[in-house]
């Protein structure tokens, strides 16, 4: 069987069986999980039904494995445009409407034009439509109101908005792993 690079990606959880990422999430291609099984650095999890061939071996390809060490995660995410969007819940600061990555922009509270920086603390989703009401003014001189205060979000509180957007293709054997720490309901 020949096995496209992307068909049967795995998902990769940290040894304590969570995703190293959830948005992304952590997926590695076929070929990279079957290396890192010979190199005896993850445990299969859980496997696909298909079947990789060589002269020696056949082998069903892993879908969900965790690694043997313990990766420790950065304390401080990076400052992306993609990383304020999750940290805003792809939702506009201003008017609360939720937009698609490609629709959103980001906006400057205190704008560069008056001396304001480009940093957590200064810097908020927001629509095209509210971006171009606020202009190069100050909040108090318009009509708009931040939905809630801007900080430094922490990787955890990242991880934890990437859960509310999965991606397209989730498959089944993923799911018990990428909700497992999620609240249940009463």
């Amino acid at each position: 069987m020949t096995v496209g690079a992307e068909t049967y990606p795995a998902l990769v959880l940290n040894a304590d069986f969570r995703p190293l990422s959830y948005f992304p999430l952590s997926l590695w291609s076929w070929q990279d999980t079957i290396k890192a099984v010979f190199l005896d650095r993850v445990n299969i999890v859980s496997e696909y039904d298909s079947v990789v061939h060589s002269p020696s071996l056949d082998m069903r390809l892993p879908s969900v494995i965790a690694l043997k060490e313990y990766v420790k995660l950065d304390r401080r995410p990076a400052f992306t445009r993609f990383n304020v969007f999750l940290r805003d819940s792809f939702l506009c600061q201003y008017c609360g409407t939720g937009f698609a990555a490609e629709d959103l922009t980001f906006d400057h509270i205190i704008p560069r034009s008056r001396g304001g920086r480009t940093t957590w603390t200064n810097v908020v989703t927001a629509c095209q439509a509210c971006n171009l009401a606020k202009g190069s003014r100050l909040l108090h001189e318009t009509d708009l109101r931040l939905l809630r205060p801007v900080h430094c979000p922490t990787t955890y509180e990242l991880q934890s908005n990437g859960r509310a957007f999965p991606p397209n293709y989730l498959h089944e054997s993923w799911r018990d792993f990428l909700y497992w720490d999620s609240e249940l309901e009463s």
